[in-house]
């Protein structure tokens, strides 16, 4: 009884409060498809247009002399804002679209690069054992490289010994 008096109805006071983040989702913001709103902007000037076309008739008979050339000055300035103002949404529009295009275009090339870039990951994977074995046999060659060296060391000094001995 005291939220009716209050002027809050009561059954508001019984609903648990609601979370507002967690009730809007990505669906409700979904915008009509493109050739809807483009049909219904056509269809509000046109409808626009035929109601002012017939206010301006009605507003032309009851006027005469200065008045009328102004009102008519007056309604030519208006034309010429609303048809600048269509030309602007008709360029939006063509802007939209061209845009629209160039994403499209921009998807196809990225999943082109995606899929060329899967393939390629793909055929590094097939040569990865090979590439394995270029690495155990590149430390192997540095290790008979050493060898080498270490053979070459030995043998000259093995070299020197045996000219040593030979002059005694």
């Amino acid at each position: 009884m005291a939220a009716a008096a209050e002027g809050v109805p009561a059954t508001r006071r019984e609903e648990p409060p609601r979370d507002d983040a967690a009730v809007e989702t990505a669906e409700e913001a979904k915008e009509p498809a493109e050739a809807d709103i483009n049909e219904l902007c056509r269809d509000m000037f046109s409808k626009m247009a035929t109601y002012l076309t017939g206010e301006l008739t009605a507003m032309t008979q009851t006027l005469s002399g200065p008045c009328l050339v102004e009102f008519a000055d007056c309604c030519l300035s208006f034309y010429s804002n609303i048809w600048a103002t269509s030309e602007d949404y008709k360029l939006l529009e063509n802007m939209n679209k061209l845009t629209s295009l160039k994403y499209l275009e921009m998807k196809d090339i990225a999943i082109n690069i995606s899929r060329n870039l899967k393939d390629l990951n793909q055929k590094y994977a097939g040569l990865q054992p090979y590439l394995d074995q270029i690495n155990v046999i590149e430390e192997q060659v540095a290790a008979l490289e050493q060898a080498a060296y270490k053979l070459d060391a030995y043998s000259k000094k093995l070299e020197a010994k045996y000219k040593k001995l030979e002059k005694r």
